[in-house]
C-alpha cells in the first residue's frame, strides 16, 4: 500500500502550508486502547442523557468556532467561505438533532407476542470502538454525519481524516475535548493505509465507515470482510437530473446548476453530474444551461492532481465524440465549468463520475428512455426529478435505481433524512433515526415469566 503524507497545500495557489508526522505503531496501539477504555468505563454505562448533553455541547463549539472551522475548510481544500460557513452551520445541525433525539431513537422497543406469556424487548445498545475514515470534500459535515448518532449511541471514535485534511482533524478533536467528552471517547489519529487495515484487524474495534473513493471503499470492506467487522460505506455517485416537463424553464435551470456546482465546484458524490432532458426541452435547456454554466464566478478544486483528473477525463470523452462548451483552461488546480454533448450510453463517460464543474446532457424521447439512461451506471446514490405531472413523478421515484429521489427541488435534505445509496455507491445509512441505527447491539431481552 502506498504511504499517506499529511499536509496542507492550499490548492488556490499550491502553496504548502503545513505537514504533519504521521501516528506511529505505538501512538495508534495507544489510541485503540484509550478508546477501547473510554468504552468500557464511559461509552457501554452512562446514561443517553449525559451523552447527549457531550454532543449538545459539541454543536454549540462548532457555532462559536464557525469561522475558525471555516478558514480552515478553506484553506485545505479550498472551498469558497460562504460554503465552507454553511458546512460548519449544518454539522452543528446534525450534532443539535442527535442530542435532542438520541433518547427516543435508542429507547427499548416493545414486541408484540404472538403466542406465550411474558415479553419480548429490543434493546439498543453500544457496539465498542469504531474506526471512521473521512474524505476531504467536506471536512466538518462528513465527520458530523457519523461522530453524532455514534458517539450519541455510546460507541468511541478512532478518526482517520482526508491526508489533505489534518488541521480539520485536530481541530474537530480539540472541539470534543473541550465539549468535556472522556479520553479516548473521540481520538484523531494520522494513520497510514497500512495502519488502517491493522486498525480494522484489531479486535477492538468492532466496525467502520468509509466516506470516499469507490476504490478506496471495496478495499476497506475486504479488509472487514476478513475480519468480520461491520462496514458502513458512503462510495462515488453519478446521479442523474432527469427534466421532463416544467412550466418554468429558468427556474429549472437554475435548479440543474445548483444540483451541479453548488456544492465544492461539483466535487460531492450527490452532485447532479448527468443531465436527461426531454427532447421537447433539450434545445432550449442546453442553450440556457450552458450559457449559465460558463458564466458561473470559478474556484479552484481541491488539489492540482484532481484537477488534472478532471482533464483527462473530458478529453477522453471529446476525443470518442462528445462535444465540450467551455472557456479557459486549467490552470493549476483550476478548471473551467463546461457541458458535454453528444454523449451516447455506450460511451465510457456516461458511466463515469465527473468529480468538478463539468457537466452531461443527455436527450431522450420519453419517460422510459429517460429512465433507462438514468439507471445506466453502476451507481446509485442520489438523483433528481423535474415534472409537472404529479402521478409522472411518483412513477419515476419508483424506477429509478438509488437510495435517494428528490423531485422538484434539489439538495432538500436535513439531519432527519437518511443519507446513503445502492449498488457500487455503498450500503448502509447516515443521518435519521438510521444513521443511529447501524453500529448498535439490537439486543432481544425475552422475559417468559
Amino acid at each position: 500500500m502506498s504511504e499517506i503524507r499529511y499536509a496542507v497545500v492550499d490548492p488556490s495557489s499550491g502553496e504548502l502550508v503545513r505537514e504533519y508526522e504521521n501516528h506511529t505503531d505505538e501512538q495508534l496501539l495507544e489510541a485503540v486502547g484509550r478508546a477501547h477504555e473510554a468504552f468500557r468505563s464511559w461509552g457501554r454505562h452512562g446514561s443517553v442523557a449525559d451523552r447527549a448533553t457531550l454532543v449538545r455541547r459539541v454543536a454549540e463549539l462548532h457555532t462559536e468556532r464557525r469561522e475558525e472551522l471555516a478558514a480552515i475548510i478553506n484553506r485545505e481544500m479550498g472551498k469558497p467561505l460562504q460554503n465552507a460557513l454553511f458546512e460548519v452551520d449544518f454539522s452543528a445541525a446534525i450534532y443539535a438533532y442527535y442530542a435532542d433525539n438520541a433518547a427516543a431513537f435508542l429507547a427499548d422497543q416493545t414486541l408484540p407476542l404472538l403466542s406465550g406469556e411474558g415479553s419480548a424487548v429490543v434493546r439498543r445498545e453500544p457496539l465498542g470502538v469504531l474506526l471512521g475514515i473521512m474524505p476531504w470534500n467536506f471536512p466538518a459535515y462528513q465527520v458530523a454525519r457519523f461522530a453524532g448518532p455514534n458517539l450519541a449511541a455510546g460507541n468511541t471514535i478512532l478518526l482517520k481524516h482526508a491526508p489533505q485534511c489534518p488541521e480539520s482533524a485536530a481541530a474537530l478533536e480539540a472541539i470534543f475535548r473541550d465539549a468535556g467528552f472522556p479520553d479516548g471517547a473521540y481520538l484523531n489519529v494520522y494513520a497510514t493505509n497500512d495502519q488502517v487495515e491493522a486498525v480494522i484487524a484489531d479486535p477492538r474495534v468492532q466496525g467502520v465507515s468509509l466516506t470516499g473513493s469507490e476504490r478506496a471503499g471495496a478495499a476497506v470492506a475486504e479488509i472487514a470482510g476478513r475480519h468480520l467487522k461491520k462496514v458502513v460505506l458512503e462510495l462515488g455517485g453519478s446521479d442523474p437530473v432527469i427534466v421532463l416537463s416544467t412550466d418554468d424553464l429558468a427556474a429549472t435551470v437554475d435548479d440543474a446548476i445548483q444540483a451541479r456546482i453548488s456544492l465544492n465546484n461539483g466535487q460531492a458524490c450527490t452532485a447532479g453530474k448527468r443531465m436527461i432532458v426531454h427532447e421537447s426541452l433539450y434545445d432550449d435547456f442546453v442553450s440556457e444551461f450552458t450559457s449559465r454554466m460558463l458564466a458561473t464566478e470559478p474556484s479552484p478544486l481541491s488539489s492540482e492532481a484532481a484537477a488534472e483528473r478532471l482533464e483527462q477525463q473530458v478529453a477522453d470523452a471529446v476525443s470518442h465524440g462528445a462535444r465540450l462548451a467551455t472557456e479557459g483552461e486549467r490552470r493549476g488546480a483550476w478548471y473551467p465549468t463546461g457541458v458535454l454533448t453528444g454523449i451516447t450510453p455506450d460511451d465510457d463517460a456516461a458511466k463515469q463520475e465527473l468529480f468538478g464543474p463539468v457537466a452531461m446532457v443527455f436527450k431522450v424521447k420519453d419517460e422510459d428512455e429517460a429512465i433507462e439512461v438514468a439507471n445506466d451506471t453502476p451507481y446509485g446514490l442520489g438523483s433528481y426529478v423535474f415534472t409537472t405531472d404529479a402521478d409522472q413523478a411518483r412513477r419515476v421515484a419508483e424506477r429509478i435505481d438509488a437510495g435517494m429521489v428528490i423531485i422538484n427541488g434539489v439538495y432538500a435534505t436535513g439531519p432527519e433524512m437518511p443519507f446513503g445509496g445502492i449498488k457500487r455507491s455503498g450500503f448502509g445509512r447516515e443521518l435519521g433515526p438510521f444513521g443511529i441505527d447501524e453500529f448498535v447491539n439490537k439486543k432481544l431481552i425475552r422475559t417468559v415469566k
